[in-house]
Formats: C-alpha cells, sequence, structure tokens
C-alpha cells in the first residue's frame, strides 16, 4: 500500500516580545537612558505633495485612481492609499484605456509619457520639482552634446526617467568602485548629474574620482541630491557618534532611509537598524544601550516616528531631545493638472505639499 505524506504549514506562533525587566537583566545600561531625535526628518515637499495628489484625485474623480509605480517608496503610505481606492501598477498598460494615472514622485521617462498618451490615459505628474530640474539638465546637456555622467543606482525609478530623457548621451554610475569603467568622448564635453536621493558623502567621492581622470569634469549647475536628503544625513551625522543604537524609519526600498543606515554606522553609532513599523524593532538591541538615536526618510509620515518613541519609553527611554541642525519650510504647488481641477471645484483646501503643513495622520 502507497502512500503520501502531507505538509502541514506549522501555525505561526507571535514572538513574546521580551519585558525592560528581563532586557535590562541581559545587559545592564551604564548611564541614563535617552532618546536623540532628529530634525529634520520625515515627510519632505517633494513626498507631501506627491501623495496630497493622489488623495486630491481621489476625493475629486473618485476611485479607482491608478498610480504607476509607488507614489512614494513607504509600504504604509501605499497601504493607506490603497485602502482609499488608489491602484498601484508598474506600467501604463496594466491602465484601462481613458482612466486617470498619476507619475510617482519619481519621476517617468518621455517613454512612459508618450505610451500613456497613446493609450488614451488621463495624466498628473507628480514628480517632485526636484526630480524635474535633473531632468532639465538632462535634456539641456544632451542637446548641447555633452556626455552626461549621472551617479545613482541603476534600476532605481529616479534613474530610469532622468536616463530615459537623454539615453544616448548618459551612462549610469552605481558609485566609486565604476568610476575606472568610464569612457567619454571628450573630457572637455562632460558633466556629472546625480540621482537625489544619494549619500552626500558617497557621491561627492564618485565626482572626486571622476575629476582624478577627467579634470575638467563640470559640474551640475546646482546640487542635484536634493535638500530633505541631504538635511537628514547631517542630523544623523550629528546624533551618529553619542549614539548607541540609532533606529531609522523607512521602508527598504527607499534609498534615502537605506543611506541613513549607513551614514549613522560611518559617523560613529555602535548600531543601526532599519524599520517600517516599530513592531519591527526588536527590544534586544536595547541591551546595554543608553542612548538611542532616531531619524526618518523623506517618504515616512510622522506617526511611525511616534509608534517608535512610544516603544522605546516603554523600556525606558522617555526622555526625548529633539537635536535640530536645520528649519525646512520649502512648499511645492500641487500639480497643474490638479490644481485646475481643484479650482473648478472651488477646493482651498490643500494648494500645497510642504513639512509643517500637515498632520500627523
Amino acid at each position: 500500500m502507497s502512500s503520501s505524506a502531507v505538509s502541514v504549514p506549522m501555525p505561526t506562533i507571535p514572538r513574546r516580545r521580551r519585558s525592560p525587566e528581563e532586557v535590562l537583566a541581559a545587559a545592564p545600561v551604564s548611564g541614563s537612558k535617552r532618546v536623540l531625535l532628529a530634525a529634520p526628518r520625515g515627510y519632505c515637499a517633494g513626498v507631501d505633495r506627491a501623495v496630497i495628489a493622489v488623495e486630491k484625485a481621489l476625493e475629486h474623480y473618485g476611485p479607482p485612481v491608478y498610480v504607476r509605480k509607488q507614489i512614494v517608496h513607504n509600504v504604509h503610505v501605499v497601504t493607506s492609499l490603497e485602502e482609499k481606492g488608489a491602484i498601484f501598477v508598474d506600467e501604463t498598460d496594466e491602465v484601462p484605456e481613458g482612466a486617470l494615472v498619476i507619475f510617482s514622485a519619481h519621476g517617468v521617462s518621455p517613454a512612459v509619457v508618450q505610451s500613456a498618451e497613446d493609450r488614451g490615459l488621463r495624466t498628473i505628474d507628480a514628480t517632485c520639482p526636484l526630480v524635474t530640474k535633473v531632468h532639465r539638465e538632462a535634456v539641456r546637456f544632451a542637446k548641447e552634446d555633452y556626455d552626461i555622467l549621472l551617479i545613482g543606482h541603476d534600476g532605481h525609478e529616479e534613474v530610469e526617467g532622468t536616463a530615459g530623457e537623454a539615453p544616448d548621451h548618459i551612462q549610469i554610475i552605481n558609485g566609486p568602485h565604476e568610476v575606472d569603467q568610464v569612457t567619454v568622448r571628450n573630457p572637455d564635453k562632460t558633466i556629472w548629474l546625480s540621482q537625489t536621493t544619494l549619500s552626500v558623502d558617497e557621491t561627492m567621492e564618485t565626482v572626486r574620482l571622476l575629476k582624478e581622470r577627467f579634470p575638467t569634469l563640470q559640474d551640475p549647475p546646482s546640487d542635484d541630491i536634493c535638500y530633505a536628503t541631504t538635511n537628514r544625513q547631517v542630523a544623523i551625522k550629528k546624533i551618529a557618534p553619542q549614539a548607541d543604537l540609532v533606529i531609522v524609519v523607512g521602508s527598504a526600498n527607499s534609498s534615502n532611509s537605506v543611506r541613513l543606515v549607513e551614514v549613522a554606522l560611518e559617523y560613529g553609532a555602535k548600531a543601526s537598524h532599519r524599520v517600517d513599523f516599530a513592531n519591527e524593532v526588536d527590544e534586544t538591541w536595547f541591551e546595554g544601550v543608553a542612548t538611542v538615536g532616531v531619524t526618518s526618510g523623506a517618504s515616512v509620515p510622522e506617526v511611525l516616528v511616534q509608534d517608535v518613541l512610544r516603544l522605546l519609553a516603554e523600556y525606558g527611554y522617555g526622555a526625548v531631545e529633539e537635536v535640530v541642525t536645520a528649519e525646512e519650510d520649502l512648499l511645492f504647488s500641487l500639480p497643474k493638472e490638479l490644481r485646475a481641477t481643484l479650482k473648478s471645484a472651488g477646493d482651498v483646501s490643500r494648494a500645497l505639499g510642504g513639512r509643517g503643513n500637515r498632520s500627523n495622520s
């Protein structure tokens, strides 16, 4: 008689979180427990603008509203918008003809815009204005027949969009390790641009090495790395040398969030971890830890940071000191396609996106 084994999956058992007393017993803490909270952190103006654009489109056009790629790189934000009726797709050919599609904050190439037009889609372009600036630089220097060295992560949506503006003129350089592979037609007509969410230090090291090879390499007309990325890295650099542990709130596909973990370690933090939500924090990280640094990526709503702070308070880290290294007050107008609709509907509730102009939800 033959028999076959049936595999029965084991039920998932929730992990028991160790109590504060158990953590303290495992590794006593020397000194007072405290939290150094980075400022600026969280939402930047471009992210806020893009999220508002989806919310307003849902309010005025009704669901479904399609969004090409994640509107911003944050799990919580995307899930919340899905619950309201947003549908996220990888490409425009997944959108029904004639429907409304929003382009994400990371930007798109001209080929994507053309694809949407070919399908008769209504579009709202929520590309961050700082990303649009880099696109315009790429177009301008390609028209002048420059070789453009685009420092960024190959495959990232922003890089794909920028490179798509001038594919015959752009080379993507992922970092210092690829500088030796670069070839250009004329070093005197070569310029570098960059993805907006990179590590400032690593980018400048790549530029330094490029200029050793090509001394006449030109700089972009203005900084490409966005103010928010720079400001969040500056804040964590100040905190890191004092921190036994740094917790970065942000998603795995958020380039600027991942960079914050790296920057914290490079500038002296004894440990650094990225989490999407407070329930991902491992309490064993607290063993022997007196000072915890906390920050969040530019696509992270403040409510997620507050959840982490509440968890830290449960483990004795109730003393919170905000470390302020910059004040942000930049605001961006909503996409022009949406502004016209809001104006005709008499909706003046939100016309701008930016820090300090939004609730914590």
